[in-house]
């Protein structure tokens, strides 16, 4: 008896082990101070006119900017030219922020319109330079799981 209690008890383990664990919620949005909102809108804004220009502005000159699928870009005419012909409706809210001195970040999800559930995630670097935040980096994935089509 004891040994197909023990066995019972590693098939529970190995069944625990293996089982996934549940889907998290989705973090909620939190109200970010309005020189670090401006980062976003602006972005928001450029990335709508498709503003390649614009976008590139809103980046230190030595940023740099790491798309999901394409190589890294440095620097704001190598962001410019990443950025060219991309854009269109989108939604971005933070969930989490900090700055401390003349650092901060941004994390947060993207949309295609306000309200809609987040298609994915980024991340922003920040510093201040002449009393505005510029984006030393801009990481950005998709939430669909690899693979799916």
């Amino acid at each position: 008896m004891r040994r197909l209690t023990a066995f019972f008890s590693i098939l529970v383990s190995a069944a625990a082990v293996a089982t996934p664990p549940p889907a998290e919620e989705t973090p909620p949005s939190v109200a970010l101070p309005p020189e670090l909102a401006r980062v976003l809108t602006d972005y928001e804004d450029a990335w709508s006119r498709k503003d390649a220009p614009a976008l590139a502005k809103l980046f230190a000159e030595d940023g740099w900017v790491l798309q999901n699928g394409a190589p890294p870009a440095q620097g704001r005419a190598a962001i410019e030219k990443a950025y060219t012909g991309s854009g269109g409706p989108l939604a971005l809210r933070a969930f989490a922020y900090r700055t401390e001195g003349d650092t901060g970040y941004i994390l947060g999800g993207f949309a295609r319109r306000r309200g809609d559930p987040d298609v994915g995630k980024f991340t922003l670097t920040l510093k201040r330079s002449g009393g505005r935040w510029l984006i030393v980096s801009d990481m950005d994935n998709g939430n669909r799981p690899r693979g799916a089509g």
